[in-house]
């Protein structure tokens, strides 16, 4: 790919440097980079830890810089009642397409589902256990990342409470996707079960009523999506959960699935901290070009002195 794009680069005359590569498998090739006088800004995505030296490392510099980072995201989705009863099972299929797309490594992947406790939460856990099931094994895009994965697996299925839905085996760069549930005050008394899993693990949250819905939702840190599927019947609950959803994700949905990210003026890839280091900025989607951008005001300016493309 870095060829292909120095190619095109040559082919229109374009200045020399404006793409360059420089790969390295250890955090001292990213520390020299931010830290580097004619960097001006950083962009990334990767690991709270990771993400958070370097952070802290734009920071400390003479010059302090921006920082855009992605840490991470569970990417909840909340199962309301009236839809959870009508279309659980369709909800639980379109769920399992979404959280084993390309084995589980987006950043939009919704790791977990809130449901209140009730035939019909067993419905769709049985049904999600099943569509799950039928996905193969899948390549992860490096080893270390599927090493995290099964660092992750193993958090999850050791925390209290945490009960096995679907269980498979993997191993090497291979993701088989598993199902976890909980109670939501086992889930509330252990953060890490909130922590992101990079993979196509899933985690449902059984909730006693919605008041202890609103209480899963209160207690999330900041998150690229949350989703709510919802029918009519559901708004009051919806009503509820809207101004709490909405202070903790750059993007809310509803009765949809929040892995497709579109190219588009109002797309917003971003949220508020772990999610990313800078919740007015996003990643993805037109406005992302101003990241990178420093506004200059030109007043009274002669003519003459003006750039080329305002005069």
């Amino acid at each position: 790919m870095a060829q292909a794009i120095d190619a095109a680069i040559r082919a229109c005359d374009m200045p020399a440097g404006t793409f360059s590569l420089i790969q390295g498998g250890k955090r001292d090739v990213g520390e020299a980079l931010v830290q580097h006088p004619h960097i001006k800004a950083v962009g990334f995505t990767g690991s709270l830890a990771g993400g958070r030296a370097l952070f802290n490392l734009c920071a400390a510099r003479p010059e302090p810089i921006p920082f855009f980072g992605e840490l991470g995201s569970v990417n909840p989705m909340f199962l309301l009642p009236a839809a959870l009863a009508a279309r659980g099972e369709t909800i639980a299929k379109g769920w399992a397409g979404s959280l084993t797309l390309g084995a589980g490594q987006f950043c939009t992947n919704p790791g977990i589902a809130v449901v209140i406790d009730g035939p019909e939460a067993d419905r769709f856990v049985e049904t999600a256990r099943s569509a799950v099931s039928a996905i193969g094994p899948q390549t992860m895009l490096t080893d270390g990342i599927a090493e995290a994965y099964r660092a992750g697996r193993d958090r999850v299925a050791k925390g209290n409470g945490v009960r096995s839905v679907l269980t498979t085996t993997c191993d090497l760069r291979n993701a088989t996707p598993y199902l976890y549930e909980v109670s939501g005050s086992d889930w509330l008394s252990n953060h890490a079960l909130a922590e992101e899993v990079f993979g196509p693990l899933g985690l449902i949250v059984r909730v006693r009523h919605a008041s202890e819905m609103q209480d899963i939702a209160r207690s999330l840190q900041g998150q690229l999506t949350c989703t709510l599927h919802l029918d009519d019947a559901d708004m009051d609950l919806a009503k509820a959960l809207m101004p709490i959803l909405e202070r903790k994700a750059g993007r809310v949905l509803a009765n949809g699935f929040p892995t497709g990210v579109e190219v588009v003026d109002a797309q917003v890839h971003g949220g508020p901290y772990p999610a990313s280091t800078n919740f007015g900025a996003t990643s993805v989607g037109t406005m992302s070009i101003r990241r990178w951008l420093r506004p200059v005001a030109y007043q009274n300016m002669p003519d003459a002195l003006l750039p080329q493309d305002w005069a």
